[in-house]
């Protein structure tokens, strides 16, 4: 009986920590490839902004298509080649540099609750910063979307449900080029229902964009552009 309970009391250990590890995140890759020995690797983007935040119930933004959507604004100072969007719930002991920390998050920061993340890269008709106020009339073009990845950890589940999202300007088609803009993140789960959890959100550029700002408000997106 002795052997039986320490090796379930293994068991156990072993699944806690491939939980943990599944969590981790590797280095974020842009479209481009290039080839290490037998192997094609992408390229890291240069510049990662990263978000810590928290969805709580009945505080989503908008329902659309049935579905409970919560938006990060995202201002982009300058034209973009490729943007990439990955998101990662929860955020768990993701390690980052300087995150932005999002509302609620440090009181949550310790939930165990997850989502299946289901992610859109947004971007508006709204292209200086005087037109940020006046945004509640913009209109938004979604540029990708995406609802699970791959390339993502496992969630504390065991399955691959988090997300991940990359977009190259259409330089040709105003609407869907990368230009310096007013952009927004759209988040919700696959299945209608409830979003509740801790998230990292992460965007990455190949290129540097000093002056980036991303914040869960328009009002709270021009306090930190003063």
């Amino acid at each position: 009986m002795k052997l039986i309970k320490n090796v379930s009391l293994l068991l156990i250990f072993l699944s806690t920590i491939g939980t943990i590890n599944a969590q981790k995140l590797k280095a974020f890759g842009s479209l481009t490839k290039v080839k290490i020995g037998p192997v094609n690797k992408r390229v890291p983007y240069l510049d990662v902004i990263s978000y810590l935040g928290h969805a709580s119930l009945g505080t989503e933004n908008e329902i659309k298509e049935g579905k409970k959507f919560y938006y990060i604004y995202l201002w982009v100072p300058a034209v973009a080649p490729e943007l990439g969007l990955r998101m990662v719930s929860p955020a768990g002991s993701s390690k980052t540099k300087t995150p932005i920390i999002g509302a609620g998050y440090e009181d949550h920061k310790d939930s165990k609750d997850f989502f299946d993340t289901y992610i859109t890269l947004e971007r508006s008709s709204v292209f200086t910063k005087d037109g940020i106020a006046d945004s509640a009339n913009a209109t938004w073009t979604t540029l990708e979307r995406n609802d699970d990845s791959g390339e993502m950890p496992k969630q504390p589940s065991g399955r691959k449900y988090n997300s991940l999202l990359r977009y190259k300007s259409q330089i040709g088609d105003p609407l869907k080029a990368l230009t310096a803009g007013l952009y927004r993140i759209g988040f919700t789960s696959y299945k209608k229902g409830e979003v509740n959890g801790t998230f990292l959100a992460q965007i990455g550029s190949p290129v540097k964009l000093p002056g980036i700002v991303m914040s869960n408000t328009i009002d709270g997106l021009l306090e930190q552009m003063k």
